[in-house]
């Protein structure tokens, strides 16, 4: 009985809603803009999507801070949500050809070894590695490139350029980032097990 009170004291917080509310959002707006036929109006889906899940993210960061409500689920709930989102709108913007295969791939990837890892070593350690610096700015150099590409500044433009190759970039140091310190994590819990 203790256990079930913990889990839902862990599990609905403020915080924690907010990013549930942000993931089921997510899958219904992109099933929504697969029926749209108008590019004008599936921009403004996207980013309102987009907006949305920024939005929602900044809050359930600021209010788990500000009031103390860290949690364990949070820790697992708030990246997924995030990812969820990434994944999705790039998947759009694929299959509108708005990005080339490359880019997809590497986003794409990059988030499911992420998610794939964390959850191996969230397993192995019994708790959730929390995302550090160079995660955080990878996500902005991510969300600042779909934005772009999204508002339909041309493919010429600085801008559009600049954010392409410097996602990709930090898309890669945080795979190795977080590699890096996952490995160092599980050999510290190994020693200190021993």
């Amino acid at each position: 009985m203790n256990n079930l009170k913990l889990f839902i004291k862990d599990y609905y917080t403020l915080p924690n809603l907010i990013s549930i509310f942000r993931l089921l959002l997510a899958i219904p707006m992109f099933l929504v803009i697969q029926y749209i036929n108008t590019e004008f109006v599936y921009r403004y889906y996207l980013l309102g999507l987009i907006f949305i899940a920024t939005i929602s993210d900044l809050l359930d960061g600021f209010i788990a801070r500000k009031k103390n409500l860290i949690s364990e689920f949070g820790k697992i709930i708030d990246p997924l949500a995030d990812k969820v989102c990434v994944i999705l709108i790039i998947t759009q913007l694929y299959f509108l050809g708005e990005i080339i295969s490359i880019y997809f791939w590497i986003i794409v990837g990059r988030d499911l070894l992420i998610f794939i890892g964390g959850i191996i070593v969230s397993k192995k350690i019994g708790k959730v590695l929390p995302s550090n610096l160079l995660g955080k700015i990878t996500v902005i150099t991510i969300g600042a490139f779909i934005i772009i590409t999204v508002i339909d500044i041309s493919k010429t433009n600085f801008l559009y350029h600049f954010f392409f190759y410097l996602s990709i970039l930090m898309s890669v140091l945080s795979v190795f980032g977080y590699s890096l310190r996952a490995l160092e994590v599980l050999r510290w819990n190994k020693n200190e097990t021993i």
